[in-house]
Parts: C-alpha cells; structure tokens; sequence
C-alpha cells in the first residue's frame, strides 16, 4: 500500500466529521435555525409539499427526539463498567428506529436514505405523520396525538398506552407548545426565507 493510499484511508474518516452539520445556535426559534441552515427549510418544504404536514411540527418533533443531533443516539447501557449496548436502535435527526426506517425506504424513501441526513429524516417525519393521519385519524396539524404515535407506535396510540405513562404526556405537551411557538415565528419570517431561497436559486 502507498503513501498516498494509507493518508487517504487515515483522512477519510476525519473528512465526514468535518462535513457533520452543527446543531443550530439558537434551536428555540425556526427562523433562526433555517437562517442559519438554509438547505434545512429547503428539505422542510419539500417535506411539506409531499406529505401536507406542516412545518412546524416535525421540527417540534425533531428537536425533541434529537435536539437536531445527526447522529444523536440513546444513552449506552452498561453491566458494571462494561458497555453492552444501547437502550433502543434509534437513531439520527429523527431517532428513527430500524424497523420503522426500513419501512420507510420501501415505501417512500431509497436504499441510499440516511438516518443522519436532515432531508431524508425530516421526509420519513412527514411519511410517518401521513400514516398516522392515515391509520389513527390524527391531524397532521396535531402535534400532541402525532407526537403520542410517534413515541408509541399505531397500535400502542390506539390502546392508549400513553395513560399508563404521565411523563411522557407531559413531554407531548412541551411538544405541542413548541410546534405552536414555532409556527408563530414562522409566519413572521416565512416570506423571507421564501425570497431568499428564490434569490439564491437564479442569481447564487
């Protein structure tokens, strides 16, 4: 193996380090985080125009699964000192789990869809929320049931497992009330991010 082939392999990794997007600076307002991160309200509206779910709640949802972490992940269980696995296998932007992401790439995503890329996560939000509206008759629009779906699953919603778990009621609420402060800043700045995507497309 040459030099050039063994620098390539040590760099490599550093690489896609360097290329991991940063959390927003301020993750409480949407203008701010889609200022900061533009192609991020760019994937946003595509989410929206193909799944009819508003903005603002999968970023509610987001921001409490991951607090817009690409690789965020729950805490490692140990036996002693000893590592021997994680809590659950979600995962990334969406702490989506394997069973549902893999569901999703057969039906709306691609073999090639990242867990730890904001555009494919926030996509599976806006497929998971159409078939919550879909099977449970949730409104895309209610971010405390949809938030109750996403944590439980269809059937966990439908059996009303939440009521045995007030703590996670109350993480729904908090849910709710940011997706709500959300769309109110939105509005305020939606026109701007709108212009300032048009400009960047035929002038950038």
């Amino acid at each position: 193996m040459n030099v050039f082939k063994k620098l390539t392999i040590l760099l490599f990794p550093l690489s896609l380090m360097a290329c991991a997007t940063a959390p927003p600076k301020n993750p409480e307002n949407i203008c701010e985080i889609f200022f900061e991160h533009r192609s991020w309200y760019e994937a946003a509206k595509d989410m929206n125009e193909r799944w009819g779910t508003p903005i603002h709640v999968p970023m509610a949802m987001m921001y409490q699964e991951s607090s817009f972490v690409h690789d965020a992940a729950p805490p490692m269980e140990y036996f002693w000192f000893i590592p021997i696995g994680r809590m659950s296998d979600a995962y990334g932007y969406a702490q989506a789990r394997d069973a549902a992401w893999g569901d999703y790439q057969d039906e709306a995503g691609s073999f090639w869809s990242d867990r730890d890329e904001f555009d494919d996560a926030i996509d599976f939000m806006g497929w998971f929320t159409d078939k919550t509206h879909k099977i449970n008759g949730i409104s895309k629009w209610a971010a405390y049931s949809q938030y109750l779906n996403y944590h439980e699953g269809w059937t966990g919603y439908k059996n009303k497992s939440y009521n045995k778990k007030p703590w996670l009621i109350k993480v729904a609420q908090r849910v709710d009330a940011r997706s709500k402060r959300y769309a109110s800043q939105l509005k305020g700045c939606q026109e701007n991010l709108d212009s300032s995507w048009l400009w960047r497309m035929f002038f950038s």
